[in-house]
């Protein structure tokens, strides 16, 4: 696999709407709120891209793994932003732990990170985990790996 392979997912927004039978409008709030589209974007990430499988539950330290078995986050850029800590370090009452992320980078290969704000063309990079390394080292990652939307574009491009 490439390092930062770009590469596109495209839906049909009129399609979804019709086969859903809800507007337009609601089908691309659905597909740009990170915690609704990351059940799908999980999926074709782990069968179109990787060739892979999902993870074996819900609460793995990791969301796909990739032919060769490696484990693999899957992140989406919303208009919120992007972060790269683990999940349980994200929300109410949780704090940022600086051991914690690093072990979950040795413990992945790394990120395949989707813009979902760009929804139906949504494009999406594969990002090795010694990068993500090197943007935390080189402070491009703030004190708590949560990167606005502009910053995180700007450093996959």
């Amino acid at each position: 696999m490439t390092d930062n392979r770009v590469g596109t997912f495209n839906w049909d927004l009129a399609q979804i709407s019709s086969a859903l039978l809800i507007s337009e409008e609601d089908v691309r709030a659905y597909f740009t709120d990170g915690r609704r589209v990351s059940f799908i974007l999980e999926r074709r990430i782990a069968y179109e891209v990787l060739g892979g499988s999902l993870a074996h539950s819900e609460g793995a330290g990791y969301d796909v793994l990739d032919q060769q078995g490696r484990k693999w986050e899957v992140r989406s850029i919303s208009r919120g932003g992007i972060y790269f800590c683990p999940s349980y370090m994200v929300g109410s009452g949780r704090s940022f732990d600086e051991n914690g992320f690093r072990a979950k980078l040795n413990e992945i290969a790394g990120y395949i990170v989707s813009d979902i704000e760009s929804f139906p063309t949504v494009p999406y990079w594969v990002i090795p985990a010694s990068t993500v390394t090197d943007w935390w080292e080189r402070g491009q990652l703030g004190n708590t790996t949560k990167i606005t939307r502009q910053k995180a574009l700007d450093l996959l491009s």
